[in-house]
């Protein structure tokens, strides 16, 4: 074998193993319990109920129905980033903020809301 033929199988050899490791990598980045419009709607409705109480882990002791933990964690990110809870950084608390009839008084009011 000259060279040009070992490097090229030495080539071939560190693409698979890359191209491995980058699948692996991509395959534990899935989300593997994805949360539906019934469970969404019902952890909406305990943070509703419990707003300002408890933190994210004692909320989901409280929901009615069981959760995988790892399903809850991304319906809070999805409420999160929707601008329906926010999270306190310093104690951890849950707060429902999502008041639609509030803000159509503002508009109401003439008042701009972002």
């Amino acid at each position: 074998m000259n060279q040009n033929q070992e490097f090229l199988e030495n080539e071939k050899k560190r693409l698979n193993k890359g191209y491995y490791i980058y699948l692996y990598k991509m395959k534990k980045n899935f989300l593997l319990h994805s949360p539906t419009l019934e469970s969404v709607l019902m952890v909406e409705k305990t943070i509703r109920k419990y707003s300002q109480e408890y933190g994210k882990y004692q909320l989901w002791k409280k929901l009615p129905k069981k959760m995988m933990y790892q399903t809850y964690l991304t319906i809070l990110d999805y409420l999160l980033h929707s601008g329906k809870i926010r999270i306190d950084r310093r104690d951890g608390i849950v707060y429902w903020t999502y008041d639609p009839e509030g803000i159509k008084r503002l508009k109401e009011k003439g008042l701009i809301v972002r």
